[in-house]
């Protein structure tokens, strides 16, 4: 179970610039950062990243919040799985299992029995002395792998005459964790190593980890291609084959090319194509698509011309309207894989192909009825059903009728006939399952430019989700009937509690006035006491760590406001503004409240309330007097 302990080591040991600087190209302004959005298009930059507090807010589709909120909304995970992704990215154990289960090796030791597996792999290919091994040199030889290129991908040869086993137990690793790495597998009661015989192709995570092997077998032994099993840190659905080599590329690129064997990969870097990845088996998933439209606004699929092939272009449709990145096809001629094409006509050629890359949906659709006897309306109606069959996951698409368009024609029937027999059709899970949300967010925006102040609007006020039961915030549809009156204090409370966040030793002095507060939404209270109950010297991360506690909300709210950042004011003088700002609307907000329930007093009441209003107003005035002017 993920203790906040856990969360909290994840939290500071995460660079919150680094992690965003991964996807977004930020701009240093004073001691904050600037750029443009990477979850909707824009070229001025109005997302804003503060490393004091480790906050992050986007001033144009008010997206914000901390790393983890960050790192949710980028890879469509949930809370619990965005602890876990940046742990990995950390090197941080964390115990995930539930509470009382049962406790498999830690994912850090899992991963080092890979990566010392990987090196001894390489070792065996590249200095074995067995005739297995030379012939697994001449294999790659034959290939057009030297060993500069087996070295660079770390190539290896699981030696049939040579117990992994046996190298990595003396190396210090246990069985379990062997096992756990899907190194060592029992067979009838017996350990011996799930490899062997085979070639060698490492897998790594996106910080270049080895996580798993896609093994070929060395003669006609079967399976021809063994991978590695599902584990605590290798998922195939979520992994890609040289996304680590390809991922700078593939953003300086703008485009993505995903092909379907380790060995097209190798050969397309080595050709020059080095945003080149490939799926871990043929079937394109949604989080495959989600990882690759982070850094690409093209995904061309370069699927092998067969049966096979034409199968995944078909699963892959699904997602066409998953991603801001647009899914497009190359079927090289022959049936040729990418390899093989390279072999024989060169990297211009390559390139030409992928010039003419076509939209998915199209290509799928014309491969539909390629060939297909229309002759006879029984056999229009079973290419319908065909039609159907790839377009219902896009059921509820307002673009089906534009995808319908392209094949109504050729069918002979009605445009609403067919509509129909879409809705009607059940949707056919794809052979693996993918796991997560679509992202729909654009990935690397297009050449940033810098205004010389950054734009943001009138701080708008957006609904949460439920805070604790002791908290009331103002319901999530209440956004367009807030007053001006409500917009204008809640742009003072987050302005305040922002620059509260990060200087909570400046606001100390000022408790007093601000336990006077009538506060418009009640999470803000609960966030500006929590700080000020904090020692004095508390950090500005640790003190929004603090307000999290007392408020989910805490790092969207405290990130909505730039106030600090665009002010040309000193701190101090910024805290005795947003501190008489507050102030003042919320007097604003008492005198509109007694004001209006004047009409239901009887005489004394109103003698009373008329009497508050006048030391209400008296001490508006004097607050606005004694308010900083430039």
């Amino acid at each position: 179970m993920i203790t906040e302990e856990d969360k909290e080591r994840v939290r500071q040991a995460t660079d919150i610039v680094a992690l965003v600087s991964e996807t977004v190209v930020l701009r240093q302004r004073g001691s904050d950062f600037w750029g443009c959005c990477p979850f909707h298009h824009e070229k001025s930059p109005s997302f804003h990243v503060t490393p004091a507090t480790g906050l992050w807010h986007c001033f144009g589709c008010h997206s914000g919040g901390d790393v983890f909120d960050y790192v949710m909304k980028r890879e469509g995970l949930d809370f619990l799985d965005s602890v876990r992704f940046l742990a990995d990215r950390a090197h941080i154990d964390i115990d995930d299992a539930p509470a009382g289960g049962r406790r498999g090796p830690k994912r850090t030791r899992v991963v080092d029995a890979l990566e010392a597996a990987q090196s001894a792999y390489s070792v065996r290919l590249m200095r074995g002395r067995s005739e297995a091994a030379a012939a697994a040199r001449r294999y790659f030889a034959g290939r057009g792998f030297n060993s500069d290129i087996c070295s660079r991908w770390h190539l290896g040869f699981a030696d049939p005459g040579v117990s992994l086993m046996r190298e990595l137990t003396a190396a210090g690793f246990s069985r379990q964790e062997l096992e756990a790495a899907d190194l060592v597998s029992s067979r009838s009661g017996r350990a011996r190593d799930q490899f062997y015989n085979r070639v060698m192709f490492p897998i790594h995570d996106e910080q270049g980890r080895c996580i798993g092997f896609g093994g070929r077998v060395m003669g006609d032994a079967k399976p021809k291609y063994l991978n590695t099993r599902e584990t605590s840190v290798f998922h195939k659905s979520k992994h890609m084959f040289a996304f680590d080599y390809a991922k700078d590329s593939i953003a300086a690129k703008g485009y993505a090319i995903v092909t379907e064997g380790y060995m097209d990969v190798i050969s397309m870097h080595e050709a020059g194509f080095t945003n080149t990845v490939a799926a871990l088996g043929t079937a394109l998933s949604l989080d495959h698509v989600k990882t690759l439209s982070r850094f690409a606004k093209t995904i061309v699929c370069m699927f092998d011309g067969d049966a096979a092939g034409q199968h995944a272009a078909e699963a892959a449709v699904r997602y066409v309207e998953s991603t801001q990145a647009a899914l497009t096809c190359v079927v090289l001629p022959d049936n040729q894989d990418p390899d093989e094409f390279l072999k024989a006509h060169g990297p211009e050629a390559m390139a030409e192909q992928l010039r003419g890359a076509r939209p998915l949906i199209d290509f799928v659709l014309e491969k539909k009825l390629e060939g297909t006897d229309l002759s006879s309306p029984g056999l229009r109606l079973r290419a319908l059903d065909d039609v159907a069959k790839v377009l219902a996951p896009l059921k509820e698409s307002y673009l089906l009728d534009s995808y319908l368009q392209r094949v109504v024609g050729r069918l002979g029937v009605d445009l609403e006939a067919a509509r129909r027999k879409v809705r009607e059709t059940p949707i056919e899970q794809p052979g693996e399952q993918a796991s997560g949300t679509a992202r729909t967010a654009p990935a690397v925006p297009e050449g940033p430019t810098y205004d010389d102040e950054p734009p943001y609007d009138d701080y708008g006020y957006e609904g949460y989700d439920e805070p604790p039961q002791d908290v009331a915030p103002v319901p999530m549809d209440a956004f367009s009937e807030l007053s001006a009156e409500d917009r204008t204090q809640l742009r003072a409370e987050r302005n305040l509690l922002s620059l509260l966040a990060s200087n909570p030793d400046l606001f100390r002095p000022y408790a007093d006035r601000i336990a006077t507060f009538s506060w418009a939404d009640a999470r803000h209270e609960a966030i500006a006491w929590a700080i000020l109950a904090t020692p004095e010297g508390t950090p500005a991360a640790e003190a929004v760590a603090v307000a999290t506690r007392a408020c989910p909300d805490a790092p969207r709210i405290l990130s909505s406001s730039a106030f600090s950042s665009t002010s040309s004011w000193d701190d101090a003088k910024n805290v005795e503004f947003v501190v008489g700002e507050a102030e003042i609307r919320s007097l604003d907000r008492r005198i509109s409240q007694l004001t209006s329930s004047l009409g239901t007093m009887d005489s004394q009441g109103m003698r009373v309330a008329l009497q508050e209003l006048s030391q209400l107003r008296a001490r508006r005035d004097e607050v606005r007097a004694s308010q900083p002017l430039e």
